[in-house]
C-alpha cells in the first residue's frame, strides 16, 4: 500500500480522535513555540499536520500565517470542518512532502511531529532535508518532534526511525544551531505512553 492510500484509509475508516497520535491540544508543541519566542507573524508550516488541532491552538494564540501540508485530503478536510469559518485563515496543502512543489513559498518555522520518523530510507530522508533547506528562510526555525531512541518501534503498523537529540542534530547538519531539546511522553487515547524527543534549531 502506498503512503497516500495508507493514510487515506486510516482517516476514512477510523475515528481520528482515537488514533494513537491524537491529542486534544498538542501542549508539548505549543510549549516549544512559546519557549522559542517565535514572532506571531512568522510564516509557519506544519508538515504532516493532517487533522491535528495545532492550527486551532496557534490561531487561538495569535499566530496568523499558517500552512498545513498533508498527504491525506481526508485528514485536512477534518481539520477544515472543525475550524469552520477560521479555516480560511490557514493555507491547506495536499500532497507528499518529499515531492511537493511549494512554488515560491518560504517559511520562517518548519514544524514536524508526524513525517520524519516514518522515513526509514536514506534517500527519502535526504529528500526531506532538501525540502526543508529549500523552503526554510535563513534564521528560520526547524521544530522537529520524533519518536525517542527509547520510544515505540512502530506507529500505525509502520516501521519508524527512533532518534536521540544528537541524531536529530546530525540529521540537520552544520547549517543549523540547536537552541534547545526536550523529552516528553505522549499518552495515546488507548492509554499507551510514547516517548518523544523534540529539537528546536535555527538555520544559519
Amino acid at each position: 500500500m502506498d503512503p497516500k492510500e495508507h493514510w487515506e484509509n486510516i482517516y476514512t475508516t477510523k475515528d481520528h480522535t482515537q488514533v494513537s497520535w491524537y491529542a486534544a491540544h498538542v501542549s508539548s508543541t505549543l510549549d516549544l513555540f512559546t519557549d522559542a519566542q517565535l514572532d506571531k507573524d512568522s510564516r509557519i508550516i506544519d508538515v504532516g499536520g493532517g487533522a491535528s488541532t495545532l492550527a486551532d491552538d496557534l490561531l487561538d494564540k495569535g499566530y496568523g500565517n499558517l500552512s498545513v501540508l498533508d498527504i491525506s485530503s481526508t485528514a485536512l478536510d477534518i481539520a477544515r470542518t472543525r475550524l469552520g469559518d477560521r479555516a480560511d485563515q490557514v493555507r491547506w496543502m495536499v500532497g507528499d512532502l518529499l515531492n511537493y512543489d511549494f512554488g515560491t513559498y518560504e517559511f520562517d518555522v518548519w514544524h514536524d511531529r508526524a513525517v520524519l520518523h516514518f522515513l526509514t530510507l536514506a534517500d527519502d530522508r535526504k529528500r526531506y532535508l532538501d525540502q526543508l533547506n529549500a523552503r526554510l528562510t535563513h534564521g528560520g526555525f526547524a521544530i522537529l518532534s520524533v519518536f525517542a531512541d527509547d520510544g515505540p518501534i512502530k506507529c500505525s503498523g509502520i516501521e519508524i526511525v527512533r532518534s536521540s537529540e544528537s541524531d536529530l542534530e546530525d540529521f540537520l547538519g552544520a547549517g543549523f544551531k540547536t537552541l534547545f531539546t526536550k523529552r516528553t511522553i505522549h499518552g495515546t487515547p488507548g492509554g499507551v505512553e510514547q516517548k518523544f524527543v523534540h529539537l528546536v534549531s535555527q538555520k544559519s
